[in-house]
């Protein structure tokens, strides 16, 4: 093992210790300056030619824009998912069969108020705390200051025995502050929400939601992308999309692991076969 990899895995650990103390951690530098341009580029672009409009209601936003399945939207996007310094992260979190749960781009423009604080995975019904299912990671791609609407987190919260209720004070909360380029990863049942943009312009960032392996994802992945745009994608991307098996069975096909059907065939130990 070299040098470099025993340190990413050290700051790996670190990170991951964080998001079991705190629910969060702050990854600097994390996003390549030409890949952070060319994100924003491209989702500008996007914004013009979906025609996206600001949200409808108080949660989504009424002054934020959202470009939800980014992956169906240009090849650029394969990049976010795969990158190395979060995605270490979120394997020590969960594990290496991680999925996609979600990718969307959001634009909050100046006026938008805080978002209501609520947790990511509070659509699951399961008794809290609990271990981690999702988490996910806020890419910056401009700064997030105190004044444009940085994420308010609530420390410790996914520890706590319930989900936020409609107008919980968000006294205790911090402030995701952090340079453009940085990544905020997190427990997906921690309090958190959008701060509010009192600032004269706007935050752009990209809310790229992992889950545990055997959790339904929020996007469909399997209908989200076409064959052609699955075969395009490298085949740890493609996993992420649920075309793989998790513990040689969730997943399978006629006991078939589905990432067989784009012509690399899979190493995957299937339960039954160690099952004598």
């Amino acid at each position: 093992m070299s040098a470099s990899t025993r340190s990413s895995d050290t700051a790996a650990a670190r990170h991951a210790e964080a998001i079991a103390d705190r629910g969060y951690t702050i990854i600097e530098d994390a996003i390549p300056e030409d890949l952070r341009q060319q994100l924003l580029e491209t989702i500008d672009r996007l914004m013009v030619e979906l025609g996206i409009e600001f949200g409808a209601n108080h949660f989504l936003g009424e002054r934020t824009r959202r470009i939800f399945n980014l992956l169906s939207r240009d090849p650029l996007f394969q990049a976010v998912p795969l990158l190395s310094p979060v995605l270490t992260v979120v394997e020590s979190v969960l594990d290496d069969g991680a999925l996609l749960s979600s990718l969307t781009a959001i634009e909050m423009h100046p006026g938008q108020h805080a978002q209501p604080l609520h947790a990511d995975d509070g659509s699951i019904p399961l008794p809290r705390p609990h271990q981690t299912l999702a988490c996910p990671a806020i890419w910056a791609l401009t700064d997030f200051t105190e004044e444009n609407g940085a994420t308010r987190l609530i420390p410790g919260s996914h520890r706590r025995p319930r989900i936020p209720g409609r107008g919980e004070p968000d006294d205790d909360a911090v402030l995701a502050t952090m340079d453009a380029g940085s990544v905020l990863v997190y427990d997906g049942a921690v309090w958190h929400g959008g701060g509010a943009n009192e600032s004269d312009a706007r935050r752009v960032g990209i809310v790229n939601n992992y889950c545990a392996g055997w959790v339904r994802t929020e996007e469909c992945q399997l209908l989200a992308l076409d064959r052609d745009q699955v075969t395009a994608c490298p085949p740890r991307l493609r996993r992420m999309l649920g075309y793989g098996v998790y513990r040689g069975l969730i997943g399978h096909v006629d006991q078939e692991d589905p990432g067989n059907w784009f012509g690399e065939q899979s190493e995957t130990s299937m339960v039954w076969e160690s099952m004598r």
